[in-house]
């Protein structure tokens, strides 16, 4: 059994989506989702599911030890990346090498980067005139969206959408192809 530990910091649409993928499945489940925003409506959808969520504080993160202290307490074996706006220190990363992986809404390495996040990213490729748009789901390293690249999938921008129209062709990406992917990831298929 491979347990996922969510990392989520808004709404928990993501978080939601993929703890409904493997609910039913023998080989993969969500153990536990972690926040750093105890007002965000992920702990809601999560804990409707019964999966358990906790918040932790801006030291506890950076300091590292709490948080992953909460991961051996769940059996956590990856971690997944949902809506998260906190850059990974580096004794998760050391405690978790190649097993924390992230979806971006944008295909990278356009877009990329800090401050390249939600609306942000669909309002720069607009404004830029891009012909299409997308996700990437790849690993997490010491820099912003720039480890090493699982997964891409693209979308048409049309010349009349707007950052929003570009955001919802993008959220039915995610949805479609993260838990696919994090499937393929843990089971070698």
């Amino acid at each position: 059994m491979k347990n996922i530990a969510i990392f989520a910091s808004g709404s928990g649409t993501n978080a939601e989506n993929i703890s409904k993928y493997f609910a039913d499945n023998k080989n993969i489940r969500v153990v536990v989702v972690l926040s750093n925003n105890k007002n965000v409506k992920v702990h809601e959808r999560v804990n409707k599911l019964g999966i358990p969520s906790f918040v932790f504080s801006r030291d506890e993160f950076a300091e590292g030890t709490p948080v992953i202290n909460k991961l051996a307490d769940y059996a956590a074996d990856f971690i997944v990346l949902a809506g998260f706006m906190n850059k990974i220190p580096e004794t998760l990363l050391n405690a978790f090498p190649n097993k924390i992986i992230n979806i971006h809404p944008a295909l990278l390495p356009k877009y990329g980067g800090k401050g390249m996040f939600g609306m942000h990213v669909h309002e720069a490729v607009v404004a830029a005139g891009e012909k299409e748009s997308g996700i990437t789901i790849h690993y997490i390293n010491e820099a912003y969206d720039e480890g090493a690249i699982i997964f891409q999938a693209s979308c048409p921008v049309l010349p009349t959408d707007s950052p929003e129209d570009v955001a919802a062709k993008v959220h039915a990406l995610e949805y479609e192809h993260y838990p696919h992917v994090i499937e393929e990831l843990l089971t070698g298929r």
